[in-house]
């Protein structure tokens, strides 16, 4: 959104300078924090605050899915794909290829209420995607192209809420690539998330963690570059967009897999943040306080670290 209004303003060199100023500084930030975690993450303080920060980016996550769940599932049909889509994350479908077949499936729904098509006509493409569902095996060493390469597929492929993010970082770096472990992912997420500036950077802080600061630079340039590209070629595009029918569907089902993608995500991360009684307490505890009295996150966030310093404080007295 940044930058296309310094698009709308002041042309190309709004376009740079408008997405610049929202992208630098925070960049800056968690460059900052990912030198601090890196030279200070193994310390016991910093595992205990962690400790009590973790459960309440879960409980963020989620107040990000109820939101996005009320605006995406518009009716039983996309509820059906959002619950089949889920099912196909969590046995490990490939993402892009999960996001690709709602979208289709939408579009096809429509195409048959429209034309009254046969309905045996949707079980090619189905088959065919569905065949396409499943995870790449191939592994790449860590590098700093490889690592341009997918954080750009990131930015080219991700839209709507930032959160959509944490689903392929989940699938490749974790799952795939074996880049990240579990607990370095919900580190990054709870650094992004305490840090102003958008969620995207919290491939600033990856980069950092797998290639130093030339590593921090080409996955932030990698994620960032595609949304510059895309608002300069898409701003004539908007208004056919809009009246497209055919286009409004895909975009339906594309955001009802985004969400269930969300959705899986966040029982997998789940696993490795709520560990006890306790977590699972500042969790649902957060989520209630997150999603219906709406209280800045920042503040939970705060609190869980103090909790988590307080309970190793307390056993080590």
């Amino acid at each position: 959104m940044a930058i296309h209004i310094g698009h709308q303003r002041a042309g190309w060199r709004g376009l740079v300078l408008a997405g610049t100023c929202f992208i630098v500084p925070a960049m800056l930030i968690v460059l900052a924090c990912a030198w601090a975690y890196v030279r200070f993450g193994s310390l016991p303080q910093v595992q205990s605050i962690m400790y009590g920060v973790k459960p309440v980016i879960i409980a963020v996550v989620l107040q990000a899915l109820w939101g996005l769940a009320h605006g995406a599932v518009k009716n039983v049909f996309l509820g059906t794909i959002g619950l089949v889509a889920t099912a196909a994350a969590l046995v490990g479908g490939n993402v892009l290829a999960i996001l690709l077949a709602a979208g289709l499936v939408a579009i096809i729904q429509v195409w048959l209420q429209e034309r009254t098509v046969h309905a045996s006509l949707t079980a090619l493409p189905t088959k065919s995607l569905l065949a396409w569902a499943t995870p790449l095996a191939v592994v790449v060493p860590v590098g700093l192209w490889g690592l341009f390469l997918i954080f750009l597929k990131f930015g080219a492929v991700i839209f709507g809420s930032g959160y959509v993010l944490l689903a392929f970082l989940q699938a490749d770096l974790v799952s795939r690539l074996h880049w990240l472990t579990q607990a370095q992912l919900l580190d990054a997420i709870a650094v992004g998330q305490v840090t102003p500036g958008p969620v995207f950077t919290t491939a600033t802080f990856i980069g950092y963690l797998l290639g130093g600061i030339p590593g921090a630079l080409v996955a932030t340039v990698g994620i960032f570059l595609p949304g510059f590209l895309f608002v300069a070629a898409s701003r004539p595009l908007i208004p056919r967009i809009r009246g497209s029918k055919i286009a409004g569907a895909f975009l339906d089902g594309v955001n009802v897999g985004a969400v269930a993608l969300m959705i899986a995500v966040s029982l997998q991360l789940g696993r490795a943040a709520i560990i006890d009684v306790l977590t699972a307490g500042i969790a649902a505890l957060s989520a209630v306080i997150l999603i219906f009295l709406r209280i800045n996150s920042a503040w939970l966030i705060f609190a869980g670290a103090l909790i988590g310093f307080a309970r190793v404080s307390w056993f080590a007295g």
